[in-house]
């Protein structure tokens, strides 16, 4: 199975771009789900057409699905569902709202990760599309088997097995006075076995020819800037990043002087998108004069985007950022392949390090662990850029 992460700032063109990749796959006869992680879905307004939990068929060989994280929390991890309705109906909530706030905050991240190992686990499909929530939280929910193994290990595996010798003895008096039981085994046994269908995951994707993220941005300040931040932050979960498609560019035919301010500062801004994620490969769509909605939008997003090409291809192998440990440093390794040391010259402001060579420059927001630090050293090693931080 082939699996693309569409992600990038709210409001960008994520959905579009991964219905319209999901129609490209299907066309090439591909079996093909494209499935909404975010919990405020716009899937269904994309395709135009219903969509709930349960993959539906758009047009043959592309299925679309809208991730329901009460329907997964029900399916999957009754138990835990039903005691924290049964703890919050304790402390005077109305059914309803007890329900409803058993979803925990955070657990659509962790449902979106189950679904797609379950997925990827039946092979049913050839290409799944994730169509994930903004940046921030699908950073967070690449991050969930990295953080997530330190808690279950350190802190969760010790508590369980406490938790289960003490229930006989504490309960007959702890549920007089709390109005609810302590959890039994089945419901302390669920998280950890979430816990290690999730690490089962991470193998997945951090297998570049497997998984890739597709960050789609546009010609804007805040925008740019923001991708930036979560490619490198993709690089610290080891997660590579494949395409970058630059969305909603004023056509050279706008010709009013509306959109004459505008336009220049696109083109600034597309130079830097360039730069900036070279040798990235980067796709430009422009502003259409119509909604992006229907089949016959998204056709035409389609044939913009891939023309005669298989967007289920790797568009480049390469970890373009890598961070690693080395006797108690951090190294930032930039891809810069043929270019000689003695070109590159390098600058850190605030929690950016910028990277200039010759009349190109390369601004890099750096990931938290490295903005506090001040760089110690540099050298060339096989196409990499390595600087240690100190």
């Amino acid at each position: 199975m082939r699996l693309i992460l569409m992600t990038g700032k709210g409001g960008v063109g994520k959905t579009s771009v991964a219905a319209a990749t999901g129609l490209r796959c299907a066309e090439l006869g591909y079996k093909t789900l494209v499935l909404s992680t975010d919990p405020a879905h716009s899937l269904a307004d994309s395709f135009d057409m219903e969509l709930g939990h349960d993959a539906r068929l758009v047009k043959p060989n592309l299925w679309g699905a809208e991730l329901d994280a009460l329907r997964e929390l029900e399916g999957n991890w009754g138990a835990v569902k039903r005691y924290i309705t049964q703890v919050l109906k304790a402390q005077g909530l109305e059914g309803v709202q007890a329900e409803e706030l058993a979803i925990l905050p955070g657990m659509d991240e962790i449902f979106g990760l189950v679904r797609m190992k379950r997925h990827y686990d039946e092979g049913i499909y050839d290409v799944l599309i994730i169509d994930s929530a903004p940046t921030g939280t699908a950073l967070r929910l690449l991050s969930l088997p990295e953080v997530g193994g330190w808690y279950m290990r350190k802190f969760y595996k010790p508590l369980q097995g406490i938790s289960v010798a003490l229930r006989p003895l504490v309960e007959p008096f702890f549920r007089p006075l709390a109005g609810f039981s302590l959890p039994d085994k089945e419901v302390m046994d669920a998280p950890y076995e979430f816990y290690e269908q999730i690490e089962a995951l991470e193998k997945i994707l951090t297998d570049n020819t497997v998984t890739s993220v597709r960050l789609i941005t546009n010609p804007e300040k805040m925008v740019i800037k923001e991708s930036l931040r979560a490619h490198a932050y993709l690089s610290l979960y080891n997660v590579a990043t494949d395409l970058i498609v630059a969305n909603r560019i004023i056509p050279e035919e706008v010709t009013d002087p509306f959109f004459k301010r505008w336009k220049e500062n696109q083109q600034q801004y597309k130079q830097e998108i360039h730069e900036n994620f070279r040798p990235l490969p980067v796709k430009e769509v422009p502003l259409y004069s119509e909604e992006m909605c229907g089949l016959p939008a998204l056709e035409r997003l389609k044939e913009t985007l891939y023309a005669d090409e298989d967007p289920s291809k790797v568009y480049y192998t390469e970890n373009t950022i890598r961070i690693v440990q080395d006797n108690n440093q951090y190294v930032l390794e930039l891809y810069l392949p043929g270019i000689a040391k003695d070109q590159i010259q390098l600058t850190k402001t605030g929690d950016e390090l910028n990277v200039r060579i010759g009349n190109h420059r390369r601004n890099m927001v750096l990931p938290q662990a490295l903005a506090a630090l001040q760089p110690s050293g540099a050298k060339m090693e096989d196409d990499y850029l390595k600087i240690k931080f100190a």
